[in-house]
């Protein structure tokens, strides 16, 4: 699922499909975007923030986010694309530059597509807590983007770590797995209140664990890349751990009904 590391990824490979190209295709298949055309203009770089993709183009920031079920594709322009027409919100084609050839690169079921000045882009990322992937966090831990401040976020959250560790306002970039995981391979109960655990060492357990992933197709916690090891807990409920053997539980926890999520923890490696 799109997670920090997934969108990381999704960044890298359009930047370096699209950066220096000059748009000859530009369409927003969003109601309220429909009308935007930054044809002729060339794309400086396409980045991440947490699990926000980001376009620069000229003056302009094309926002967008993957959610569940979201997906860029690359092809040759004409070529057909793999993914239903009806499913394109975001169409890009680049003519070919001395960085690449000219790419189509097309945005399938993408969410909150958004065009905005790019002085006004903080507007969309303010409320995101520090992105673990992102230059700030070492370069400037004890700034708004540093560790320092996610450690002051996560420790002052009252609610059960695993609902702390999702909010992307406390840290940007963690989804479900790196939620279960990080639980996991740090000892503690999912359930168990953020504010009760050492923020700091969750923190940097799972700044190292997304950051060695960030360039793996395939993301694994467990170190073992082979179908089916590559997660310690996460999906594997009434199974064994596999440290101590105990089976796996489950249970479901969220900021709010609407928003639950499942649950995997190992009752004797996480008491």
């Amino acid at each position: 699922m799109p997670e920090g590391d997934t969108v990381f990824r999704t960044a890298r490979v359009l930047d370096r499909a699209l950066r220096g190209g000059r748009i000859t295709r530009f369409e927003l298949r969003v109601p309220r975007q429909a009308t935007a055309d930054l044809t002729g203009l060339v794309v400086d770089e396409v980045t991440s923030y947490g699990k926000h993709l980001l376009h620069h183009i000229g003056d302009w920031t094309l926002h967008s986010h993957l959610r569940m079920e979201g997906r860029w594709e690359r092809h040759r322009p004409g070529e057909r694309w793999c993914s239903p027409g009806h499913q394109a919100r975001v169409v890009l084609t680049v003519a070919a530059h001395p960085g690449g050839p000219a790419v189509e690169s097309v945005g399938f079921e993408v969410a909150e597509v958004r065009l905005v000045p790019r002085d006004e882009e903080h507007l969309l990322l303010d409320h995101l807590g520090p992105d673990p992937l992102g230059a700030a966090w070492d370069a400037d831990p004890a700034g708004s983007r540093g560790r320092d401040e996610a450690v002051r976020r996560l420790a002052a959250d009252t609610r059960p770590l695993h609902v702390a560790l999702l909010d992307q306002r406390n840290v940007a970039g963690f989804g479900n797995e790196y939620g279960n995981e990080i639980c996991f391979l740090a000892g503690v109960d999912p359930r168990r209140p953020a504010r009760e655990t050492d923020a700091a060492a969750i923190l940097r357990l799972g700044a190292r664990m997304i950051r060695a992933n960030r360039l793996r197709v395939e993301r694994t916690t467990t170190g073992d890349r082979r179908r089916g090891q590559r997660l310690w807990v996460c999906f594997r409920a009434g199974r064994p751990c596999r440290r101590c053997g105990t089976p796996i539980a489950f249970d479901r926890l969220g900021a709010d009904p609407a928003r639950l999520r499942d649950v995997y923890w190992c009752p004797r490696c996480q008491r």
